[in-house]
C-alpha cells in the first residue's frame, strides 16, 4: 500500500509539472501571437490596430525617450503623433530574446526592435510586461530604449 502511495504521489507530481510546462509553451505561444499581430498591423499603419495589444487601461504605464507616459489613450496619441504616416512607421521587425515567466499570469519579453523607415531607419530594445486579463494576453508595462 505504501509503495502504491509514493508511486502516486510521484505520478501526481510528474504530470502537474508537465502540464505546468505546457502551459508556460500555450502562454508563450499566445503572447508571440500578439507581438506576431502587432506587427502586422504596424506594417499596415495601423496604430490602432497596433494598440490592440496593449491593456486598454489609465493604469497601463509606457517608458522611453520622453519618460514615463500612463494610460492607454495618451500612449495611443503619442504614437499617432510621432508616426503620422507610412513614412514614419515604415516596416517593424521585432527579435524576442527572452519570454520568462514572472507568475502565474505575467510573464516579461526582452527583445530588439528594427523600424526601416523613409523618415530614418529606429532600433532600439524593449521590455514588455505581459498579464493575462479576462483570458487575453495584454501588455500593461512597456519600456523600450
Amino acid at each position: 500500500m505504501k509503495n502504491l502511495l509514493i508511486a502516486f504521489l510521484i505520478s501526481s507530481f510528474m504530470l502537474s509539472c508537465g502540464s505546468s510546462k505546457l502551459e508556460n509553451k500555450n502562454d508563450t505561444r499566445a503572447i508571440e501571437n500578439v507581438l506576431d499581430t502587432q506587427v502586422r498591423e504596424w506594417n499596415d499603419s495601423d496604430i490602432n490596430g497596433f494598440m490592440q495589444g496593449y491593456w486598454k487601461s489609465d493604469e497601463l504605464k509606457f517608458y522611453g525617450s520622453n519618460g514615463l507616459t500612463r494610460g492607454w489613450n495618451k500612449v495611443l496619441e503619442n504614437y499617432k503623433v510621432r508616426y503620422p504616416n507610412k513614412d514614419f512607421t515604415g516596416t517593424l521587425k521585432f527579435d524576442i530574446e527572452n519570454i520568462s515567466r514572472i507568475s502565474e499570469d505575467s510573464y516579461y519579453v526582452m527583445g530588439k526592435f528594427n523600424l526601416d523607415r523613409k523618415a530614418g531607419d529606429a532600433n532600439g530594445v524593449f521590455m514588455l510586461i505581459f498579464k493575462k486579463i479576462d483570458g487575453q494576453w495584454k501588455i500593461i508595462a512597456d519600456m523600450c530604449a
